[in-house]
């Protein structure tokens, strides 16, 4: 990576940004490595030893491909003898598959209000086993105005109800708590 200065003329002031900003890819090939000595690994996957930078590049060189520097932590540092261009593009295949497989799991809020009517906490009921069968989390919260806070633990009955309409498709991840003006608690999918 390097950085880089921009620099921004006003009338009344300069403005200095600095941003960072990599080189084409996070890789040393070729002569970009400077390391004194790496471990080189051929174009088959067999270990050739430790050896000076120039010494490897020379062996890059004699094959017809590059010296990709693999891996910069290890000490003494990585280097594969491999095409440069095969090797990015596998790079690149391989972080697609990965996120294909990949799944994130949502946090969906419903929200209820203490008065709420039977038909209503209802249909908040199907939508949360809608985002249930989906694999997401569902974090329930239960509202509370003005008067209502006086009578938040008499209103705890309705996340009782919900969590027990949904008994068959989902845990208590997190009981009923009181966060403020509300009470939350969070449903998994079993």
């Amino acid at each position: 990576m390097y950085l880089r200065w921009i620099v921004f003329y006003s009338p009344f002031y300069i403005i200095y940004l600095i941003t960072e900003g990599t080189t084409i890819s996070d890789l040393f090939i070729n002569e970009q490595i400077k390391d004194k000595e790496v471990r080189v690994i051929g174009e088959d996957g067999e270990q050739l030893g430790v050896m000076s930078s120039k010494e490897a590049l020379a062996l890059a060189e004699e094959a017809g491909v590059d010296l990709v520097k693999i891996a910069p932590t290890a000490k003494p540092p990585v280097c594969k003898i491999v095409d440069y261009g095969k090797f990015k593009y596998e790079q690149t295949r391989k972080e697609k598959e990965a996120k294909k497989k990949q799944h994130v799991v949502e946090i969906k809020e419903i929200r209820l209000s203490p008065n709420i009517d039977t038909n209503d906490l209802n249909t908040k009921i199907n939508s949360a086993k809608k985002f249930l069968s989906k694999g997401d989390r569902v974090k329930v919260t239960l509202r509370f105005r003005g008067r209502e806070m006086a009578h938040m633990q008499a209103s705890k009955h309705i996340l009782d109800d919900f969590a027990a309409a949904l008994e068959d498709c989902s845990t208590v991840d997190k009981a009923a708590k009181v966060e403020g003006r509300s009470m939350t608690m969070f449903l998994a999918a079993k």
